[in-house]
């Protein structure tokens, strides 16, 4: 029987266009359950599929700080989720909600 290898699934790897990224997090969006910690590791996949050092220049962030703040292990300030999704070429929409 042939030894089933298995590989580490890499989301960014799989990010190409802005708008297979914006689709992403648009899922992202609608699966978070108001979880922002969620919502910041979305776009550090988004980030790391763009090149996080040209996402963090564009952002006006330190490599390392953007690394910190889209880890998914906390809740980054509102302040940066902004100039992130700006440095990304991705924008923001709100619609009435149903219900």
């Amino acid at each position: 029987m042939a030894k089933t290898v298995t590989t580490r699934y890499d989301v960014a790897e799989h990010l190409r266009t802005p708008e297979e990224m914006a689709a992403y997090l648009e899922a992202c969006l609608a699966e978070a359950d108001g979880d922002a910690a969620f919502i910041a590791k979305a776009l550090g996949d988004i980030a790391r599929a763009k090149g996080m050092s040209q996402v963090a220049r564009d952002a006006g962030l330190s490599r390392e700080s953007l690394y910190k703040a889209l880890s998914g292990e906390r809740s980054p300030d509102f302040d940066t989720i902004l100039k992130v999704i700006g440095a990304l070429g991705l924008q923001l929409h709100a619609e009435a909600g149903h219900g």
